[in-house]
């Protein structure tokens, strides 16, 4: 007891000398006294014992990270750390002497740059994990990023699809990643075969329709005929190709009318994130405008409502919306942030409109009516994004 009681003495000491500091002088004191104390930790094989507080410009984004947060859930995030403060550290890694990338906490990063009061509050710094030294690879630093998604929530396809291929490219086996990533070998097979057209697959689960089930040979396919006359035939006997769902219709990207109208491109020029997404809200909240677009889409986007609209799998009460929207505006799916600009009274009215036209459209096509949570999906609870 005594000799704690002349170490605790020192210690008051010690730290009544770090106040008077400058607090630049001080946070370097502070980070030197954690990473010496983390030295002699029990805990010092946990990245969380040690927390650095590091100058926010020299914390900088890595180029690969797949998680995605939508507009009201970034104000959200904001908001959080504004009235919590910082509960969860940023996690990276030690690039240079005066750069450290981020790992994990992309978006808490973000809000530490971009809110001025956060800013304000932590004196430009922010709260910092450093990674084990083991783990500084590229292709480590990348898993890492991936277990902390997916094991949170949400992750985009597109990046998740670059990932993937990129830990082959570094040699990384089937069975690596499936470990690694927490992934099973059929996820890495399809994501391995997503090319530029990933945002298809955005914000919802893989089909099952796209799952081959049984035993498939080579007798199971026929050549295709170079007669003309007989290629239009080909097309509607060909077309539906999936043995799990055979009322599904396929049409290859290149014949779909929303892949010509933009539906896929990140951006639209000119036009910046908050002022498409306005857009977007300001033509989901016009009914006559609205009506008018999905009337066309249905009548005139025949290949592309067939691929779609006859996918029970997928939210097509959102990608009926999602078309209108580009048909109208010229508004990529990237924009459809603008539906969480509507109160949830207008959420719900545009959801109607676009079921009475999905099943306008099914019942023009001779199938049955759908109701809106069979129109979501199985299990599904999505909006028009």
């Amino acid at each position: 007891m005594t000799a704690y009681a002349v170490d605790h003495e020192a210690l008051a000491e010690a730290i009544g000398a770090l106040s008077d500091l400058p607090i630049a002088e001080r946070i370097e004191a502070i980070n030197h006294l954690r990473l010496a104390i983390h030295a002699i930790s029990p805990f010092n094989t946990e990245p969380v014992d040690c927390v650095q507080w590091i100058p926010a410009e020299k914390v900088v984004a890595n180029d690969y990270n797949p998680n995605t947060v939508a507009p009201p859930e970034m104000r959200l995030l904001e908001l959080s750390i504004q009235q919590d403060g910082y509960t969860q550290p940023i996690v990276g890694w030690q690039r240079d002497e005066d750069t450290y990338e981020v790992v994990d906490g992309f978006h808490r990063h973000r809000v530490g740059q971009e809110s001025f009061e956060v800013a304000a509050r932590i004196h430009g710094y922010l709260p910092v994990a450093i990674i084990k030294s083991d783990e500084e690879a590229r292709s480590d630093r990348m898993a890492s990023t991936i277990r902390h998604n997916r094991a949170r929530g949400k992750h985009g396809v597109t990046a998740m699809s670059d990932i993937v291929v990129e830990l082959k490219r570094r040699n990384w086996t089937d069975q690596k990643i499936a470990t690694e990533l927490g992934m099973d070998q059929d996820e890495i097979l399809r994501l391995c075969q997503i090319t530029g057209l990933a945002d298809l697959f955005e914000d919802e689960q893989f089909s099952r329709a796209w799952d081959v089930q049984g035993s498939i040979s080579e007798d199971d396919f026929v050549p295709l005929t170079d007669n003309v006359d007989e290629y239009e035939q080909e097309i509607f006997e060909t077309r539906v190709a999936n043995v799990s769902d055979e009322t599904r219709i396929f049409h290859t990207h290149d014949t779909w009318e929303c892949f010509h109208a933009g539906f896929y491109e990140n951006t639209k020029p000119g036009v910046t994130r908050a002022q498409g997404e306005e857009t977007y809200r300001a033509f989901l909240a016009h009914d006559l405008r609205f009506e008018e677009s999905l009337a066309h889409v249905i009548k005139h986007w025949k290949n592309s409502c067939e691929h779609y609209l006859t996918n029970i799998a997928m939210n097509r009460i959102a990608w009926l919306g999602q078309a209108a929207a580009c048909n109208a505006t010229g508004l990529p799916a990237s924009y459809r942030g603008g539906f969480n600009l509507l109160n949830e009274h207008q959420q719900n009215h545009a959801n109607e409109i676009a079921l009475k036209y999905l099943n306008r459209w099914l019942t023009a096509n001779g199938r049955p009516e759908v109701t809106m949570e069979e129109a979501y999906s199985y299990d599904r609870q999505s909006d028009i994004y």
